[in-house]
């Protein structure tokens, strides 16, 4: 996992809110609330999402304090499957079974209805055969500062843990700008005595 070791590419981002009075208890419960759900056998190609314990992806119970919080830490990641059939081999195989229905029939062409009912019946055969890919991005919240880390940089996949995380902490993720940064005077001084005398100023 890259935010408990080795390389980070992240995204950082203030959170928005009054962590709650007894926090430890109530966030356990959310986490394990919207936790990653083994889904049926019968899955389609629908995602599924939800939380997972950074160390180990199948770890998906938060009720050891331990294992997600690292006061003032709390790390987790957002795991999620989908199943997704090979496009090319599936539509060859497809071709192949319409065109046994018709040569059983001695009839020229298959009926849309008929290509659609052995669409959906192969695709149920398949996605029950076939393993879902998975895709696990880590969070590092920073409780007592406000901002949390998120281990990707995809857009796509960065707006559905907002989502997950407003649902279930009640808390909005907001994009961290440098402007954030300078808003300490600190930061801002540390910033000016790095820059030369006589570049962009009075010397």
């Amino acid at each position: 996992m890259g935010i408990l070791a080795g390389a980070l590419t992240a995204r950082r981002f203030r959170v928005v809110g009054a962590v709650s009075e007894g926090f430890r208890d109530t966030y356990r419960d959310k986490l394990n609330g919207y936790a990653f759900k083994q889904p049926p056998n019968g899955i389609g190609k629908e995602k599924v999402e939800g939380w997972a314990c950074a160390h180990n992806l199948l770890d998906t119970d938060f009720s050891d304090l331990n294992v997600w919080l690292h006061d003032p830490y709390a790390v987790f990641c957002f795991r999620e499957d989908k199943k997704t059939l090979p496009a090319r081999l599936f539509k060859a195989t497809l071709e192949k079974q319409a065109q046994a229905w018709c040569a059983e029939r001695g009839v020229d062409s298959c009926p849309p209805g008929t290509l659609s009912s052995l669409r959906d019946e192969l695709e149920r055969k398949w996605l029950k055969r076939v393993l879902p890919s998975t895709a696990v991005t880590e969070v590092c919240w920073e409780m007592s500062k406000g901002f949390a880390l998120v281990h990707t940089t995809s857009e796509n996949r960065l707006d559905r843990i907002r989502k997950l995380f407003f649902q279930t902490f009640g808390l909005q993720l907001v994009a961290w700008s440098p402007l954030d940064w300078l808003d300490s005077k600190d930061a801002a001084q540390t910033l000016m005595s790095t820059v030369p005398m006589g570049a962009g100023g009075e010397a």
